[in-house]
């Protein structure tokens, strides 16, 4: 094997070898937030521009990376069927890196069955941009009875 050949092998071998280091490094979009946790509701200042209640319990909640930004997703549940409208309002982030988003959506027009839980789940979702993200640290979705946050 000429000397050439041999360099460009061992090269290669080595730019894989440091590969596993990327993996967990920050620079890796799948590592800017972790898991979401339970945490506590945050009480802003401040008048409330939207008026439909919040969910009353936050189930889940991710953010998930995507190219030039990332989705957050959350999921809560209702007391009743019929809930609609649902969406996440953002609140100011605070100089603390931490952006907080309420779950609000609208209630039935009428009376409603109370069934299951999986039938009374509602899924909700945000894009957000890299721009946005640049001064967060913290992102919190938060309903009437708790909240859940994903720490980078």
């Amino acid at each position: 094997m000429p000397v050439s050949r041999r360099l460009v092998v061992l090269g290669l071998g080595l730019a894989l070898a440091g590969c596993g280091g990327l993996r967990d490094s920050r620079l890796n979009p799948f590592n800017w937030f972790r898991r979401s946790e339970p945490r506590e509701t945050i009480v802003l200042p401040g008048e409330e521009a939207d008026t439909r209640p919040l969910v009353d319990t936050v189930l889940s909640m991710a953010v998930e990376p995507i190219p030039g930004g990332a989705v957050v997703r959350a999921r809560g549940v209702t007391p009743t069927q019929g809930w609609w409208e649902a969406e996440l309002v953002a609140r100011d982030v605070g100089d603390d890196g931490v952006l907080v988003y309420e779950f609000r959506l609208l209630p039935p027009k009428g009376r409603t069955d109370v069934n299951t839980q999986r039938s009374r789940e509602i899924d909700v979702a945000i894009y957000i941009s890299d721009i946005k993200l640049q001064s967060v640290r913290e992102i919190v979705v938060q309903g009437a009875s708790n909240a859940r946050s994903a720490q980078r």
